[in-house]
């Protein structure tokens, strides 16, 4: 049978060659970033050109191109958006039956009237929840408005909000950043999962200091950084040993809720000598919520709030897990399209595997239940409620759901026709030296696009090249591009869009990122530093 052999250097030129391979990324770039083209758009329009080159430049077989972009439309569809419809549909479901409304209202009651308190319990530990279930911009939306009802000025709000946000957002979604890189790469799921949660275990230690500093100055770091330590340590505890068992699935959920508990017990035990307001200014007496009364919040409302996540936690470590049902192994259906690579000169291929009981599916049994539990505990009129859930999560994600169809489509072309390797060549020429650039190609790459997910999907095979060509441990490069990303969400267009959009910088966009750029830079040289960690002191960590 004959096999399509790709070519590395079709034009002659390798410097050429790696430019005009670049060009689906930065039309892609280009059309979101400058033209603000919608996403889902941009994505057909960049697929077009991917596969005109890819077929008339690498000389790819028409046939096997397109069906390259089908099996990654499936993937898109299956590994993807299978998992993120339903955890935002869970998400949407808490918020109707007022299960959401019950959990918050506690965490505002134990947030005290200190800032840096309810700073570290409503942006890092709230938002990593919001980001774990639903990700998109939601924690943003979410926690903004809260600390601006605790008095924070509403540009800082929103930018604490968004740098809080920075190291959950590969596992956001409940892990789909992650699934779609494994998806890319061909790199296994769990090792994936793995070499990020070290990543982002080291990265997690910086954020909360920073945190601190931004609502109450230094001197909130000098009498507030347990705060700091525990936050930091708490989410952590939580997200490492999930991510690195478990999956990519419920790092953050399972990081945030510990993150509560530890907080919960610290202020149990310990509270700052003295309360400071935003800015760093002592507090006489306790603040309430935007002027108002503090919710009234009963012990029975607690654990309404809490049982979603704990029937969440339960069913997906239940249904993934290798040591218990591990139901996504088994496979219904297979289809691929093959290829001789050119890098390596051995047979590859790019795939779309069916598993009925892929992790997304889990999700689904899990907001039966959900639905099950709130039907008991709650009144909610569920003719009324039904229609309105799946109305506001299609209204809130179609876009999303699209962009994730098309992209693995391109991003399967991309690697089919041999775009990747050619392009993965020309970088290589650098050397070493590109571990120092691998995380700043994915931070452009979400900045500009606004997905984690598609920046993966764009990246993730590329990065994966780059570093075999170059002898690095196979997990790092795939992964710093990942946190890489995380790292330039607060600057991301299309998430601030959605995260400004319950506050009065709608269509302000523009200064929201500018006043979070400083800061997101500093983390970016922070987590490059991490990437050196690990590639010169820890490369062992980085292996499959």
């Amino acid at each position: 049978m004959y096999l399509f052999s790709q070519v590395i250097n079709p034009t002659g030129s390798l410097l050429l060659t790696t430019l005009v391979a670049l060009i689906p990324v930065a039309l892609l770039l280009v059309l979101l970033a400058v033209f603000r083209v919608t996403a889902w758009l941009a994505v057909i329009i960049g697929s077009i050109v991917t596969l005109l080159l890819g077929i008339f430049v690498w000389s790819a077989p028409s046939d096997g191109a397109f069906k390259a972009y089908l099996l990654g439309a499936g993937t898109g569809i299956w590994s993807v958006n299978w998992i993120t419809f339903w955890g935002v549909v869970i998400f949407n479901t808490l918020v109707v039956t007022g299960l959401f409304e019950k959990f918050k209202n506690w965490l505002i009651v134990q947030a005290t009237g200190d800032v840096r308190v309810q700073t570290i319990l409503m942006a890092w530990a709230l938002g990593a929840l919001l980001e774990g279930l639903v990700g998109f911009g939601y924690p943003w939306a979410v926690v903004a408005p809260m600390l601006i009802a605790f008095g924070i000025i509403e540009i800082d709000a929103i930018r604490v909000a968004a740098l809080a946000n920075n190291a959950p957002v590969s596992y956001g979604a409940l892990g789909a950043p992650i699934i779609g890189l494994a998806a890319v790469t061909g790199l296994p799921l769990l090792a994936l999962s793995a070499s990020v949660g070290k990543i982002v275990a080291v990265l997690a230690l910086l954020p909360p200091w920073v945190l601190i500093y931004l609502v109450s100055g230094w001197k909130g770091i000098r009498t507030g950084w347990p705060l700091a330590v525990v936050g930091s340590l708490a989410y952590i505890a939580g997200q490492f040993p999930v991510s690195q068992v478990l999956g990519p699935y419920l790092p953050d959920v399972v990081g945030s809720l510990v993150c509560f508990i530890a907080l919960l017990i610290l202020l149990r035990f310990w509270r700052p000598a003295e309360t400071l307001g935003y800015g760093g200014k002592p507090v006489e007496r306790p603040m309430t919520v935007a002027g108002g009364s503090t919710p009234q919040v009963g012990q029975r409302d607690v654990w309404l709030g809490l049982a979603p996540f704990i029937i969440l936690i339960i069913v997906v470590t239940f249904w993934t897990s290798p040591q218990l049902l591990n139901l996504p192994k088994a496979v219904a259906f297979k289809s691929s399209a093959a290829f001789v690579s050119s890098i390596s000169h051995k047979a590859g291929n790019v795939t779309f595997s069916w598993n009925p009981g892929i992790a997304g599916t889990s999700i689904l049994v899990s907001w039966v239940l959900i639905v099950i539990f709130a039907m008991i505990v709650t009144r909610t009129n569920w003719a009324e409620a039904l229609p309105k859930i799946f109305a506001t999560t299609f209204k809130q994600i179609w876009g999303a759901l699209l962009v994730g169809v098309f992209i693995f489509g391109l991003a399967n072309v991309f690697n089919y026709s041999g775009m990747a390797n050619s392009m993965a060549k020309g970088f290589s020429s650098i050397g070493t030296a590109y571990i120092l650039i691998v995380a700043i190609v994915g931070w452009i790459g979400v900045a500009l696009s606004g997905s984690n997910t598609s920046t993966n999907a764009l990246f993730g095979a590329f990065q994966k090249t780059v570093g075999q060509i170059l002898g690095f441990p196979v997990l790092l490069l795939p992964s710093l591009n990942s946190v890489g990303a995380e790292v330039g969400k607060p600057v991301a267009p299309q998430t601030a869009s959605v995260g400004v959009s319950t506050t009065s910088y709608v269509r302000r966009e523009g200064l929201v990122i500018r006043h979070n750029m400083g800061w997101t830079l500093i983390l970016l040289g922070y987590l490059i530093v991490v990437g050196l960690l690990f590639y010169f002191v820890f490369p062992g960590a980085m292996k499959v």
